[in-house]
């Protein structure tokens, strides 16, 4: 199975997703993240949170393609607004997570998207068996 955790820079919440399911699932998920956007960088408190926990970050941010989205069996948008519109392809959304920018709201609004991601992808792995 491959997953496309989709939002709008690919800067924090996707990125955490796509680190969770291919830790989580010990490789045994194909995961990637993207922007419909894209942004320079990874979030420094995304980074930093999900180093918190030994899970670093080590993908970039990257615009979504038509390519990845053909490609992916499931398609997870993180609750930032991101549909047909502004994304390449045939998009076809599977699952939106609805978890909150915690960008601008402190340390702690990105421990509680970190926490709410991970329960989201054990749940998504918990499906799986």
């Amino acid at each position: 199975m491959t997953v496309l955790f989709v939002c709008v820079h690919n800067a924090a919440r996707s990125q955490m997703a796509e680190t969770f399911l291919r830790e989580l699932s010990a490789g045994g998920v194909l995961t990637m993240s993207a922007g419909s956007e894209g942004a320079g960088r990874i979030d420094p408190m995304a980074a930093q949170v999900m180093e918190e926990i030994g899970l670093p970050i080590t993908g970039f941010p990257k615009k979504v393609t038509a390519e990845m989205i053909e490609g992916a069996d499931k398609v997870i948008t993180m609750g930032c607004g991101v549909d047909a519109e502004s994304c390449p392809g045939n998009w076809f959304q599977t699952e939106d997570w609805g978890i909150d920018d915690p960008k601008g709201s402190g340390i702690d609004a990105y421990r509680f998207a970190r926490d709410k991601i991970r329960e989201r992808v054990e749940s998504l792995l918990k499906m799986q068996e």
